[in-house]
């Protein structure tokens, strides 16, 4: 296994390199403000981070991630266009697995870019792969805003859609949701007997819990509003089922998508966007006639992405988290910007698994 200071070795190496393509260095706090973590995360978060208390500055977090921070700071008093590299330690808890590290070393690039996303996109990734050049990866891409248009275009209650939106991370709730909503199957039998009773709050009962009974009146006139609600369609549902199994090269993928926006419409903005990458990544010299594309790639592990996503696995190591992952965010610069934006895209890379891995090849 390699030690401490061999991984520290080819993090600084890998840093020098992201700076000769122009980015800037930047080392943001270990300490991070638990309370932006929370909003942006839900309380999830805490069943992965270290979390400490301090009597001035309230609830605190052990650095989950770099991209939090350098967008924070970014936002706040960036120029653009801007690039910056990074090489510190981030801590995640281990409560299922003793075998994963609870902390190690990332190396990233990332870039604040509006005039070139599609350009921008392809050097996030290029740069990556000509770091990770000459160990025996597999790189995996996909493209979250494809789904996320198809969810927020269907001809559907802002209600519903909004559900979906909300459990676009959880594929199983996803599916059932989706099942429910085209009728395919019939909402939870109790449910049903509490939506035809008159008056659901006419019962002689103690109130128990927090909600008020106005509360719970406007939440039982919802469930009644969303079962008159007419079923998803045939051909919006098999559309939608039909773009979640593409899997194929990145030309190949676009072809079915293409074929998935007869019924779809709504994706072919997104369809696009892919396109474009599609080209700017050739032009910068990568093979993308072999290059993976999953529709639902990133849907379990990349929540604050909202486009291009990517990751490179080493093959024959199931074992081993991903070497590398990174995407697009643009939503997240929105979110931490009080309304300002910029188009952003970045990525981090674990150089202790790109070690292992050649200890092993070698």
């Amino acid at each position: 296994m390699p030690n401490r200071s061999q991984i520290q070795a080819r993090a600084a190496m890998m840093r020098v390199r992201f700076e000769a393509a122009g980015a800037q260095v930047v080392d943001p706090p270990l300490l991070q403000p638990a309370e932006i973590l929370l909003d942006l995360y839900g309380e999830d978060i805490r069943a992965r981070a270290y979390v400490t208390s301090d009597a001035l500055r309230g609830e605190q977090m052990l650095r989950p991630d770099f991209t939090l921070p350098v967008v924070q700071m970014h936002m706040s008093e960036g120029a653009e266009p801007a690039r910056y590299t990074y090489s510190g330690e981030v801590f995640r808890r281990q409560e299922h697995d003793p075998d994963r590290a609870n902390e190690y070393i990332q190396v990233g690039y990332e870039v604040f870019d509006r005039e070139d996303p599609a350009g921008a996109d392809a050097e996030v990734f290029s740069l990556f792969a000509l770091q990770l050049r000459g160990l025996r990866l597999r790189a995996a891409t996909g493209d979250i805003g494809i789904l996320t248009a198809a969810v927020q275009g269907l001809r559907t209650t802002e209600r519903r859609k909004a559900a979906l939106m909300r459990h676009l991370w959880r594929p199983r709730r996803f599916r059932v949701l989706l099942d429910r909503f085209s009728g395919r199957k019939p909402e939870p039998e109790v449910r049903a007997e509490l939506l035809d009773d008159t008056d659901p709050m006419g019962f002689d009962v103690p109130m128990i819990g927090k909600r008020r009974a106005s509360e719970i009146e406007a939440r039982i006139e919802a469930l009644r509003e969303d079962r008159a609600t007419p079923p998803i369609s045939d051909n919006e549902l098999t559309g939608l089922e039909a773009l979640l199994t593409v899997r194929e090269t990145m030309p190949f993928a676009l072809e079915q998508l293409r074929d998935v926006a007869v019924d779809l419409p709504q994706i072919t903005p997104a369809l696009d966007r892919l396109e474009a990458r599609i080209a700017a990544l050739q032009a910068r010299g990568v093979d993308v006639e072999r290059l993976d594309f999953e529709a639902a790639y990133g849907r379990t592990s990349m929540e604050y992405y909202d486009g291009f996503v990517f990751g490179f696995y080493a093959e024959g190591r199931p074992d081993l988290p991903p070497i590398a992952t990174g995407g697009r965010y643009d939503a997240l610069t929105r979110q931490l910007g009080n309304g300002v934006e910029i188009p952003a895209v970045g990525g981090v890379l674990r150089p202790d698994l790109m070690l292992e891995i050649e200890e092993v090849a070698s």
